[in-house]
């Protein structure tokens, strides 16, 4: 009987590389995350590409269900304090599991009675009205606020406190097993102007930390989408926390100057674009009127 005479290693991945039909599609990859150009082994994916897809999923499963660290949290909000003295607020909705949160959305949305309380008794022992109100909520991917939100508020609270106008910020309201709407609901309790919420966008297979960024004028419950106004995919692979802190600064400040939020305020932070000393308005947007 023959034997066949083992190979060595480097002539094992030679034939497994002749082996692999490249795509010319591959040299896009660089330019996005999008699963193109990956090739192909005989009639399948490359195992490697779908080892990396198979990753992609457990990871954007386990932004779904790790819970948020509360404490990990408090402790990083303490570098804010000089732009938000008031300590933070933790609170909850009415879905006591996560289970239950993501069986039940309407539940995410709505605050347990005793975060309730929480705020109105701490509404009683100030004097004064909130300009902004911060709202932290896990959302789907408890991952996207540890990571994102206490950076992207290093950014925009010091910009807010440099405005024309100051902002008169209360307390950051932490949310777990929170959803959009709860933050209008907090806002309408501690009888803010406007509410800005944080929460962690559905992860995809290529963006488990994406954090979205929710702002409502007058909020209170009850209130839809159309009030509100959205900047989204906020990370470090996505928007950045400048140029998000930019829509957000301007958003901000055109909801107080018009005393709106939502369908009717529309982001034109690109209408006006700088080219050195130069300012020039982007043709699709008529300057008369």
């Amino acid at each position: 009987m023959k034997l066949t005479k083992n190979l060595p290693l480097e002539s094992c991945d030679q034939r497994a590389d002749e082996t692999l039909v490249s795509n010319p599609w591959r040299d896009l990859r660089r330019f996005t995350d999008a699963r193109i150009g990956l090739g192909r082994a005989g009639v399948s994916i490359p195992t490697q590409e779908l080892l990396a897809f198979q990753l992609a999923h457990a990871k954007a499963q386990d932004a779904v269900h790790t819970p948020l660290n509360i404490g990990r949290l408090i402790e990083g909000l303490s570098v804010l304090k000089n732009d938000c003295a008031q300590p933070p607020l933790s609170l909850r909705s009415r879905a006591e599991t996560r289970s239950i949160y993501l069986q039940r959305p309407d539940y995410g949305r709505l605050l347990h009675s005793d975060s309730e309380q929480v705020l109105l008794q701490y509404r009683d022992t100030i004097s004064q009205s909130y300009d902004l109100v911060v709202v932290l909520a896990d959302g789907l991917s408890a991952l996207a606020i540890q990571e994102n939100a206490i950076p992207f508020l290093q950014v925009l609270l010091p910009q807010l406190a440099l405005a024309p106008i100051p902002w008169n910020i209360g307390p950051v309201c932490i949310v777990e097993q929170g959803r959009v709407a709860v933050g209008d609901s907090v806002g309408e309790i501690l009888r803010a102007k406007c509410v800005m919420l944080l929460v962690g966008e559905r992860p995809g297979l290529s963006s488990p930390d994406s954090m979205g960024l929710y702002l409502t004028w007058s909020p209170k419950a009850g209130l839809t989408d159309a009030y509100r106004n959205c900047i989204s995919n906020i990370r470090e692979a996505g928007l950045s926390y400048e140029e998000a802190s930019r829509k957000a600064l301007y958003l901000l400040n055109e909801a107080r100057r018009q005393g709106l939020s939502g369908v009717q305020l529309k982001d034109r932070t690109e209408d006006l674009v700088l080219t050195g000393d130069e300012v020039r308005g982007n043709f699709l947007v008529s300057t008369k009127g």
